[in-house]
């Protein structure tokens, strides 16, 4: 049975970069201030949703809500097997918390339509709460499963999964459609197909169209270059807060009852050391753990 799937991913600040400038005087991050990248557990939460394309069929639709620069984690997910991409982008959408976000993201999801799976990231790195997942669920009134690290089962009705918690393993069942989201450990992301790449390459929102028309010059207008995207269905839509049914008080920082007070820079200083064997286990397991800890990758 083929599966409607969801996922919701996020391009996050590299906070591996922090310095003075990261903070902006309404308590939001300043993100123009850091490299962006694609949050590092979203892309285990698309790979999962792509494992299960893949085995049962259906389609994996990729959903991200930030400024216009957030395309580029969409063309990612296009490149590594997406099939279809939308970006929620609006002034309005600016500076919210989890509560602000996750309810722009659960009206979006319900015009988007019947779903069987959403799949999320555990948490992004650049707040660490974890609380957008559960809350998009609660929004949509449906079940959720978190720490999802394995698919143990899936047929029409319901699905089984095996969750990594700190001491151990559990496995649950729950009734479709339901929402997961899913850790580091559940799987490899698979890297950009090269094919993909070449075939959207030129994959672009309607707000890169100032941009694309000064490097295309044969584009005379917005329109031809519109005309040419979508024909090509390499239009990336853009949903604003007029396109949602939403109540926009309850939107971006205006919607937020929850604002950061300060930012402490923490020095960490060691006290113990780490003798790694010289051969290919011990620099292996040194890569793993750089990994696992987001040092490196």
């Amino acid at each position: 049975m083929p599966y409607t799937s969801i996922v919701l991913v996020k391009q996050v600040p590299d906070t591996h970069n922090i310095h003075g400038d990261v903070m902006k005087e309404d308590g939001t991050i300043n993100r123009a201030a850091l490299p962006a990248i694609f949050n590092p557990e979203d892309l285990n939460a698309l790979e999962m949703a792509l494992q299960v394309k893949e085995r049962y069929g259906g389609t994996v639709t990729v959903l991200t809500m930030g400024p216009a620069t957030a395309a580029e984690v969409l063309r990612d997910a296009l490149y590594r097997g997406a099939d279809r991409v939308i970006l929620l982008s609006d002034r309005r959408f600016a500076g919210a918390d989890t509560l602000a976000t996750s309810y722009t993201l659960a009206r979006a999801i319900e015009k988007i339509g019947a779903f069987d799976l959403i799949f999320c990231g555990r948490q992004a790195i650049d707040g660490d709460t974890a609380q957008v997942p559960p809350q998009v669920a609660e929004k949509l009134g449906i079940p959720q499963i978190t720490y999802a690290e394995t698919i143990v089962q899936l047929d029409a009705n319901e699905i089984v999964v095996e969750r990594a918690l700190l001491l151990g393993k559990e496995i649950v069942k729950c009734t479709l459609p339901c929402l997961l989201t899913v850790v580091s450990t559940a799987n490899t992301p698979r890297p950009p197909s090269v094919r993909k790449m070449i075939e959207y390459k030129l994959a672009a929102t309607p707000l890169e169209y100032p941009t694309l028309l000064q490097q295309w010059r044969e584009f005379e207008s917005v329109e031809k270059l519109d005309a040419y995207l979508a024909a090509r269905n390499l239009k990336i839509p853009v949903w604003t807060a007029d396109d949602l049914p939403v109540d926009h008080a309850r939107l971006g920082l205006n919607g937020s009852p929850t604002q950061v007070y300060k930012v402490n820079y923490v020095v960490l200083e060691t006290t113990e050391s780490k003798e790694i064997p010289a051969n290919a286990e011990g620099i292996a397991a040194l890569m793993h753990e750089l990994v696992k800890e987001y040092i490196v990758g």
